[in-house]
């Protein structure tokens, strides 16, 4: 008798062969995906010296946080430029493409789905297309940089991709308790308050961390709105230039830099992550 029927006979869980299979292969994914982050943090914590020959040596082994304490002066800068540029571009988009999403969900008007498929269809237009019209026009408002250029840019960018995604989410949303409201007098838009967006809070998280990533991770416009000499710059523009213009980069400093940055984001995450999982899976989820 194998060990699996043993233990089944003692009352354990039948355990499936593919399961055991889909638990190797998701570990092993996860952990070749740590492998690069654990040499960004051990080249962070230890002396250059020490990484010389090879993060992975265990000797010598001297950590240190004194790469962090370096950065910070300059990276906190950035970091608090991101958190005004990404609070904002999260929220604003969500708030508009929810009462969108809502109606072109649940109400009936001409041309409805050409429009819909019109502001979907803007999800393909890459950025590069757009960038030198986009420069002009914030240098002609008078926004070149300024945070609420990105603020700008990127709620409108979100828009269409989380117009689509809420869309989507409440139409699976029973009409039933929509339509009782209703009979008792409610309005449609304390309907959408009151009923509706409890109902969606798995689906907001899902966009908020979504949303809030891409923002932060963005590179692109906020190298082109955002001057090099400002004291506007984010903190994705702000480690790269860090090793900008010297012979010997210390890889210490950039590798502390770049796990202050990437630490917002999966902070947020973690906070949310609850409520992320159930959103982005169907909504099933119980817990």
């Amino acid at each position: 008798m194998s060990v699996l029927s043993r233990l089944r006979g003692r009352g354990f869980p039948r355990i499936r062969k593919r399961t055991v299979a889909v638990h190797v292969v998701a570990w092993t994914i996860g952990f070749l995906w740590l492998v690069p982050f654990l040499g960004l943090l051990m080249a962070a914590l230890r002396p250059s010296e020490e990484i010389l020959y090879g993060w992975w040596s265990p000797s010598p082994f001297n950590p240190s946080l004194q790469n962090f304490e370096s950065v910070w002066g300059d990276i906190s800068v950035g970091l608090r430029n991101s958190l005004l540029v990404a609070v904002p571009s999260t929220i604003i988009p969500m708030l508009v493409a929810s009462v969108a999403a809502y109606g072109f969900a649940r109400f009936r008007f001409p041309t409805r789905d050409y429009l819909f498929l019109a502001i979907v269809l803007l999800m393909a237009i890459p950025q590069q297309m757009v960038a030198v019209p986009i420069f002009l026009q914030m240098v002609d408002l008078g926004l070149y940089d300024s945070h609420l250029s990105l603020i700008l840019v990127h709620s409108a960018w979100g828009i269409p991709w989380i117009l689509l995604f809420m869309r989507n989410f409440f139409k699976t949303l029973p009409v039933e308790v929509e339509e009782a409201a209703r009979v008792d007098g409610a309005s449609d838009f304390k309907i959408f308050v009151r009923i509706v967006l409890p109902m969606a809070l798995p689906a907001l998280a899902a966009v908020a961390v979504l949303q809030f990533m891409w923002v932060w991770n963005d590179f692109f416009f906020a190298r082109i709105l955002i001057s090099v000499f400002s004291d506007q710059q984010l903190a994705t523009v702000l480690v790269p230039q860090m090793a900008i213009g010297q012979r010997l980069v210390d890889w210490g400093l950039l590798s502390a830099a770049s796990i202050l940055v990437l630490m917002v984001p999966v902070i947020v995450y973690a906070l949310l992550q609850r409520y992320y999982i159930r959103g982005m899976i169907g909504w099933t989820i119980k817990g």
